[in-house]
């Protein structure tokens, strides 16, 4: 009766034993599986993320120094104020950070000259007297460049800035 029992024993240790491993190797099969998807999702994701900085840093190449160019002589231009002639009087830069667009409006400075003094003369005395009307003349002006740039043959978007580096009205 013993060994019955060593028996009935031994054959529900066995079944419990493939039944105790067949789960065992299910799960570990889907630990497999899912480590699987894990790492190969995992190692997508970074070089997906990878690839993106990578971009990034390519779109984002150091800066070149900027290049400023000065349009001497200063802008004196007149216009009227309530009756009363007053005198305007503008130093301006241009800034770029390309060799290329500097050397067009530099050999273009007679044509910038001309449509900057259109635009300076066509002020009112009210407008440009505060904050706000500068820079909405300042904006005004950039664009005036970033046109004479563009149909000389260069990129309009290389004209980064124009600074007023002197602003005098009497």
């Amino acid at each position: 009766m013993a060994d019955e029992e060593e028996l009935a024993e031994g054959e529900e240790g066995e079944g419990e034993g493939e039944g105790e491993t067949a789960p065992p190797k299910s799960r570990k099969m889907l630990f497999i599986v899912l480590a699987a998807v894990l790492l190969a999702g995992g190692g997508g994701a970074f070089f997906f993320l990878q690839g993106g900085k990578g971009d990034a840093k390519a779109e984002a190449a150091p800066l070149l120094p900027p290049i400023y160019v000065n349009l001497d002589p200063p802008f004196v231009v007149n216009f009227e104020a309530e009756s009363m002639v007053r005198f305007l009087q503008v130093t301006v830069s241009v800034m770029t950070r390309d060799p290329h667009t500097e050397e067009i409006i530099k050999k273009n400075d007679p044509r910038i000259r001309n449509d900057l003094l259109l635009l300076l003369s066509n002020q009112h005395y009210k407008d440009i007297s505060t904050r706000e009307g500068k820079d909405k003349l300042r904006s005004a002006a950039l664009e005036a460049v970033r046109a004479d740039v563009l149909d000389a043959g260069g990129e309009a978007a290389k004209v980064e800035n124009l600074f007023f580096t002197a602003f005098v009205m009497q």
